[in-house]
């Protein structure tokens, strides 16, 4: 796995002093493979000059990210490789201010030799995530979310030692960029590994600058979900998709791992009240739809309980609770969902919500109106104002409750609606909607 054949540039490209460094290394002891080759090296001089002739001669990109300690990166497709200046006069000394032992070993390509200074291949098989020394992690005190992420990726351990000095620095992080904290935090969210690693991360004080609200029982809920986003997709594997996906404007789309799963765990470690939530994510530097969806699941929550609350028995709530439901949760629905079973909803009370949700064709979940604005404008000779999206509404919401299914009924009752309740003239509808 460490052999240069695997690599996007021939070996040749490469200083007799290179090393390969990092993640790369540690990952190929393990045995773990990835789908995109991301590769690390450090040399003493010429990492910008070797970096610009690699990527000139194989026509692949090159970025100078940082001209003043020399790094920079090639891009190719399917892999990136970056060139950093070796730091300090030899290779072991640069490996020495590396955060943890296992990140701290080095491959020489030309000799086909491990060059571990630090003990990392030993902790390696400990499965320890250790401190090289704490000096280092006072450097960049990301590294102490960082010993959490990383242990939660590789299903490692925290030395004890590393986790008690973690804890007597942990004031530190509140130093950091949010972005990079944001990133680590992610990962930690994204999957079920990270959340015991997330839970030690607060009780060693990580958390408590950055989300001050976060509690035991609120992380609680947060296992809770991972639990019931496996149990949920068992049994409703068209949820799945919901779940760990990413809705917006009703169409699925990607972005850097962002999930409703996520969003669900997210919501668990703000304030409860929207309006304490909403600066808390924006401190952390979040992008608008995430903490637009954090906040449309903080204030639909008291309505699930209420459709919920309106069961009585076998008697289910009115198709027209449901309706508005489902109109003020929107795409949000799968983390309202997991955040109401974490918090204690049964099952057997939210399940009619799902099969509603996951039907398509649903008329309480998923109108599909039967007619346009148009062509109520047209048939009935209405001017355009707020008294149309009236109508669409009263319209949407008899079709909900079933007591129309076609064009034609639509039309008769928009009729009767409008006898009952005239629309304004023509010159009122102009002032309204110019």
């Amino acid at each position: 796995m460490l052999s240069p054949h695997t690599w996007p540039f021939a070996l040749e490209w490469l200083p007799a002093n290179a090393y390969l460094v990092g993640g790369n290394v540690r990952d190929a002891l393990l045995g773990r493979q990835a789908d995109y080759l991301d590769l690390d090296f450090v040399m003493p001089q010429a990492t910008v000059e070797t970096a610009r002739a690699i990527a000139t001669h194989y026509q692949a990109g090159f970025v100078l990210l940082d001209a003043e300690r020399q790094i920079a990166r090639v891009v190719f497709r399917g892999a990136t490789v970056d060139f950093a200046q070796q730091v300090g006069d030899t290779l072991e000394s640069d490996l020495q201010r590396r955060d943890f032992t296992v990140n701290a070993i080095a491959y020489d390509p030309i000799t086909d030799r491990i060059i571990d200074p630090v003990q990392g291949y030993a902790d390696l098989q400990r499965r320890l995530i250790r401190m090289i020394a704490p000096e280092n992690l006072k450097e960049d005190p990301l590294r102490l979310l960082r010993a959490y992420r990383q242990a939660a990726q590789l299903g490692f351990v925290l030395e004890p030692q590393t986790q008690t000095t973690v804890q007597h620095l942990a004031d530190l992080l509140r130093g950091i960029a949010p972005e990079r904290v944001q990133a680590e935090l992610n990962y930690l969210l994204g999957s079920a590994a990270g959340t015991p690693f997330l839970t030690a991360a607060w009780h060693d004080g990580l958390l408590h600058d950055w989300l001050p609200h976060t509690t035991a029982p609120r992380l609680a809920w947060v296992a809770a979900i991972d639990h019931w986003a496996i149990a949920l997709s068992q049994r409703w594997p068209t949820l799945s998709t919901y779940l760990y996906g990413w809705v917006k404007d009703q169409q699925k789309v990607s972005g850097a791992g962002r999930s409703w799963l996520r969003i669900a765990k997210l919501t668990c470690l703000t304030a409860p009240d929207p309006a304490l939530a909403e600066p808390e994510l924006w401190r952390l530097k979040y992008c608008r739809a995430e903490v637009q969806a954090v906040l449309t699941v903080l204030r639909q929550m008291p309505h699930l309980y209420t459709v919920i609350d309106a069961w009585e028995g076998s008697v289910p709530p009115s198709r027209k609770a449901q309706y508005y439901f489902f109109q003020k949760v929107g795409t949000a629905f799968p983390a309202v969902v997991l955040l109401g079973l974490a918090q204690g909803v049964e099952l057997g009370a939210i399940a009619p919500l799902i099969e509603h949700y996951l039907d398509p064709t649903d008329p309480v979940a998923h109108p599909q109106p039967l007619l346009s604005g148009r062509d109520l404008m047209e048939s009935l000779g209405l001017p355009p104002s707020p008294h149309i999206g009236k109508l669409l509404d009263a319209l949407q919401l008899a079709q909900a409750e079933g007591t129309l299914t076609t064009q034609q009924d639509a039309l008769t009752l928009a009729r009767h609606l409008q006898a009952d309740s005239p629309p304004p003239n023509p010159t009122q509808a102009q002032k309204v909607n110019p």
